[in-house]
Formats: C-alpha cells, sequence, structure tokens
C-alpha cells in the first residue's frame, strides 16, 4: 500500500486538553449506548427470541432464525455507513453523530416494547426485523464518526489512543447490556420470558438522555472544520465521498476490511453463539451472562494498553500480536466455554476479551488513517462495516458447524465444537494474511485533504 506524501500539519497552539477529553468521552459514550443496545439484541436473540418470535419452531431453527435477524443488522450497517458518511463528510462529525445515536437509541427502546408471535402472530418477527434494520443503519453511522472525532482532535503521538476511544465503548456497552440481561434473566423463567427482558431495552432511553448530554457539548472536529474552509476557498466541485472511496482507495478498503475480520469474528461470537453454547453446555444463562462482563472488563483496559502500544510501535505490529493470541487461545477457549464450569467459562471469556483488545486496540487509528479528512468519515465507516458484514455471520455459521460437529463426533463432550474453533483460527488467518499487504499508519501524516474536482 503506498504512502501518501502530505505537508506536515504544526499543531494546534491552543489545543484544549479539557475539550479534548470531553471528545474523548463523547466517543466513548455514544459508543458505548451503540453496543449496549447491539449487544443486547445478541443476548435476547440467543436467550429470548426465539420461543417469543419464532413461536411454533424446533428449538434449533428458532435460534438460527433468531441468529439471522441478528446477521441482518451486520447487513444493514455498510448503507448506514454510507448514508451517515455522507453526512459527517459534508455536514458534520458532531451533528451526524447526534443522529445515529437518537435513531438507535429510539429503536431499542421500541424493541422493549414489541408484542410477541404470540399476540400478533407473523406480524411480531416483521417489526423485530424492522426495528434491526434501523439499528445496523445507526452502528453504520456511529463507529466512523466517533472514531474521527478522537483521532482528528488527538495531539501529535496519541491517535491510536485518541481514536480508541470509540473502540473502549464497546466493550462498556456491551458489558453494561451483560450485566443488565443477566440480571433480569435471574428472574423465574416465566416472568423474564414475560417482561424481565423488555426492561434493558427500555432502559436504552435512559442512557441516550446521558450520552447526549455530553455529546451536545463538544465541538466539531478542527481538521473537519479545516478541510472544509479549504474546500470552500478553492470553489470547485467536489464528488460525493463514496464515489471518492470507491476509486481512489478501492485496495485499501479491501484489505482494511479483511485485516479487521478477525476482531468481528470474536466479537460477533462472544457476543452470541458463546453465550448459547456455554448455556447449553450446562452453564446457567444468568451465569453466562455476568461472566462474559469480565470479558467487556478486560477489554477496557486491554484496549488501552494495546492502542498506546500502537502509538508507539506501531499499529500493524499490535494487529499481529492480537493474531497471534488468537491463533493459540482458539481452542482452548472453546474447550474452557462449553466445559460446563463456570470458572472454566469465565476463564474463556477473560481470553476472549483480551484477544478482542489486542486485535480492536490499533484498528481505529489504523482504518482511520487510511483516507484523507473530506472522505474519512465515508471511508473508515465503509471499511469498518464491509469487516463487520463479512463477520456478521458468525452466529449462524458456528450454529452450523456445531451441527456438523455432533453428527461427526456425537452430541456429548466439546469435541462436538471442533469445528467452530477451527472457524475461529480459519477468520485469524483471512486477516493475518491481509495483514502481509498492508504498511503501517502510525507516522502517516494527516492533512486535512480536498476531493478531486469532477473531471470534465
Amino acid at each position: 500500500m503506498s504512502e501518501r506524501t502530505e505537508a506536515v500539519p504544526v499543531p494546534p497552539a491552543s489545543f484544549d486538553r479539557r475539550e479534548y477529553r470531553r471528545i474523548l468521552a463523547s466517543s466513548f459514550l455514544g459508543t458505548a449506548v451503540e453496543y449496549y443496545d447491539f449487544v443486547l439484541y445478541g443476548a435476547a436473540a440467543a436467550l429470548v427470541f426465539g420461543p417469543l418470535f419464532f413461536a411454533g419452531q424446533s428449538p434449533a431453527t428458532a435460534l438460527i432464525l433468531s441468529f439471522a435477524t441478528f446477521a441482518v443488522g451486520y447487513l444493514a450497517r455498510p448503507l448506514g455507513s454510507v448514508i451517515f458518511g455522507h453526512l459527517g463528510d459534508r455536514v458534520g462529525r458532531k451533528s451526524t453523530l447526534v443522529l445515529t445515536m437518537s435513531i438507535m437509541g429510539v429503536a431499542s427502546t421500541l424493541m422493549g416494547l414489541l408484542p410477541t408471535s404470540a399476540q400478533i402472530g407473523a406480524l411480531a418477527p416483521v417489526l423485530l426485523l424492522l426495528l434491526r434494520i434501523v439499528q445496523g443503519l445507526a452502528v453504520g453511522g456511529e463507529w466512523g464518526g466517533g472514531a474521527l472525532m478522537g483521532l482528528e482532535s488527538a495531539p501529535p503521538g496519541e491517535r491510536g489512543f485518541g481514536a480508541s476511544a470509540v473502540t473502549m465503548g464497546s466493550p462498556a456497552g456491551s458489558m453494561t447490556a451483560a450485566l443488565t440481561f443477566g440480571a433480569f434473566a435471574a428472574l423465574p423463567e416465566d416472568q423474564f420470558l414475560s417482561w424481565g427482558w423488555r426492561v434493558p431495552f427500555l432502559l436504552s432511553a435512559v442512557l441516550l438522555g446521558i450520552a447526549l448530554f455530553v455529546r451536545l457539548r463538544i465541538a466539531e472536529s478542527p481538521m473537519f472544520v479545516a478541510a472544509q474552509a479549504r474546500a470552500e476557498a478553492q470553489s470547485k466541485e467536489r464528488r460525493a465521498p463514496i464515489m471518492v472511496v470507491l476509486t481512489r482507495y478501492r485496495r485499501a478498503v479491501l484489505l482494511t476490511a479483511l485485516v479487521s475480520f478477525a476482531a468481528f469474528v470474536h466479537s460477533s461470537f462472544y457476543s452470541t453463539f458463546a453465550l448459547s453454547a456455554a448455556r447449553t453446555s450446562g452453564t446457567g444463562a444468568a451465569l453466562v451472562l455476568v461472566t462474559s462482563a469480565a470479558a467487556g472488563f478486560v477489554m477496557i483496559f486491554g484496549v488501552i494498553f494495546f492502542a498506546r502500544l500502537s502509538d508507539r510501535i506501531g499499529r500493524r505490529p499490535v494487529l499481529l500480536i492480537g493474531c497471534g493470541i488468537s491463533l493459540v487461545m482458539a481452542v482452548p477457549y472453546v474447550l474452557l466455554l462449553t466445559s460446563g464450569n463456570w470458572a472454566g467459562v469465565l476463564v474463556a471469556f477473560v481470553l476472549t476479551g483480551l484477544t478482542q483488545a489486542a486485535l480492536y486496540g490499533p484498528l481505529a487509528a489504523f482504518i482511520s488513517e487510511q483516507f484523507e479528512t473530506s472522505v474519512r468519515y465515508t471511508g473508515a465507516g465503509l471499511t469498518y462495516q464491509i469487516g463487520a458484514v463479512l463477520a456478521g455471520f458468525t452466529p449462524i455459521v458456528s450454529t452450523a458447524l456445531w451441527g456438523l460437529g455432533q453428527n461427526v463426533f456425537g452430541a456429548e463432550g466439546s469435541m462436538q465444537y471442533a469445528f467452530v474453533a477451527g472457524f475461529i483460527v480459519c477468520g485469524t488467518l483471512i486477516s493475518l494474511g491481509a495483514l502481509q499487504f498492508v504498511a503501517d499508519t502510525r507516522q502517516r501524516v494527516l492533512e486535512p485533504g480536498v476531493d478531486a474536482p469532477v473531471s470534465a
């Protein structure tokens, strides 16, 4: 991948550390809310939505259908990244992020009010699917803007850490979702299925209010403001950001999306199939959700460490470390997860938290640094969400491979999950292979760019 040569920017003399912290807090909280809602859906898909929205199906079929609605949310994410990326590159990062967060919070709150198939029949899963699509669109627009606000506001030498604030929010939201859903899953089963599962979704409205309060107080990205000023001064017609990304940055989008694949496989697996597999192996639903929150706790601090490390040694070396950890831990992780022992399940989730921290820590900066300012929201968001889509079918693939493992090795013991572990290894090898064709971006200069004029 060729390096761009750009004029070295002079750090602003009036750098406001307090404003920078507010921006990091906004990115953190925004993504925490987004992933609280998103992971909450994954937990409900694994434990609740099958019997409530796909009644009349066998347990296995209901689980697959429930996971299918989860995957549809991933399919909507690239479209959301294009729609909201365009707004973010043209109107502004801040206003677009306020919009995406509001949409996500409203959609999740409405999920808590949905009637089940026992109440309205086939319309219930249709409404669930529509709200899931809305969720996916909003998430598709949130990540890119959150990452850019931290990256574009960071002082020299802290871009990895600044961009990682959005990544730290993901495990925080995931952990909150797991603990909240786990608390209500401890209710008697009839109460949990009747009303208990709804409360965590309704709490999205409260989290939305808190995050919006912080986000509305931050300033616009200074790098975006500078790029807009340059574009207006040139008075040239600019191409749509998505067209620039698809023509000028095709290789960067493809390779960087493949680099992110392993991270998304772990994230999707951990938030859906892992919950179901641990529960099927004999660990109670509430205990599974509580122990899974440990992965979120480990990941928050792990992301800080690996993001800081990427600011010292580079994004690519840290991503290689993450892939190495994933390859080594894949089989032990699945064995512990399906041991039926709560301590083993706890260790499994801690291991996946560590693995995800190494893979995600440098990823936000690595993706964002591929693009110039005028198309960075669109390019970074689209790249990230393509990687998410590629891995979004992990729950369905894992369920199918589990069935294959049962046919080959029998339905007793951890060997029935052998092919599932193999899938995690294959996903990691894809990212490892893509890393051989990309350059490190730590020292790449980010200069506010302006789109090329439309050719005559």
